[in-house]
């Protein structure tokens, strides 16, 4: 099957579509032959996408969330591959923590997508088939900031393996990207307080660079394809060889 056709027929739900990532994957699904269905906080999020359906919900908000979910499915029927792609963290280190962040970190980044997933899973699983891919965080293997959101992604890790492991009998596999840094909207606040902050992140990088949204859409759409039929419950790094070690460790105590 070329590649341009190996998602022919099947239905792929993408949240936090309209994000630099979102549009990503949205654009790699279309090309190979899927149906879209886009979902994210605002309709007008997603303009300019070509998407098979469109939903707009916020996963904090927890009594609407389930009810946006039955709509969903009502509406485009139950996804045949789920990508949970949706986040967001503002709190960059500890003593920026309030209560306040840690709640709304924690709903986003975990509650909101667990209970998402638990309304689609159950019928996926009554069908015998299904497939998740959830977008985590190099975050969630490692501490680089962000502690709400890590804890978070790092629960995302685990939900994935509990589905893996308890479902994979009924046809359902799940796994978990996990990024490094990438050139998205989401770090213009950053670039905003330190536009050379980009070039200071390349010595951290085996690569020497950071990712890109193409590369870990490619990822994405490997773990979603009939390629990985044989894998579940893996939690893949796409981060220019960020977890493999610290470089600049070697550089500057060894001298490399």
């Amino acid at each position: 099957m070329s590649s341009e056709s190996e998602f022919r027929g099947k239905s792929v739900l993408i949240t936090g579509a309209g994000g630099g990532l979102g549009r990503a994957l949205v654009a790699i699904f279309n090309d190979r032959g899927a149906r879209v269905i886009g979902c994210d906080q605002y309709i007008e999020a997603m303009d300019g996408l070509d998407l098979a359906g469109r939903h707009s919900f916020d996963l904090t908000d927890r009594p609407g969330l389930e009810a946006a979910a039955r709509k969903l499915v009502e509406a485009d029927g139950v996804p045949d591959i789920v990508i949970n792609n949706a986040g967001w963290t503002r709190a960059e280190t500890m003593p920026a923590l309030t209560q306040e962040r840690v709640e709304t970190e924690i709903d986003l980044n975990l509650t909101g997508v667990a209970s998402l997933t638990n309304t689609l899973l159950k019928p996926m699983v009554a069908r015998g088939a299904g497939c998740f891919v959830f977008i985590s965080s190099v975050n969630a293997l490692s501490h680089f900031g962000n502690p709400a959101y890590a804890a978070a992604k790092a629960g995302i890790n685990a939900l994935s393996r509990a589905i893996a492991v308890e479902h994979g009998r009924q046809g359902i596999r799940a796994n978990v990207v996990c990024p490094g840094s990438i050139r998205t909207p989401a770090w213009d606040h950053r670039l905003a307080k330190d536009p050379a902050i980009l070039g200071k992140l390349q010595r951290l990088y085996p690569l020497g660079r950071i990712v890109n949204a193409q590369e870990v859409a490619e990822a994405v759409a490997f773990l979603a394809s009939p390629r990985a039929s044989g894998i579940t419950g893996t939690v893949l790094p796409v981060d220019a060889g960020l977890t493999a070690g610290c470089l600049p460790f070697i550089d500057d105590i060894l001298g490399a």
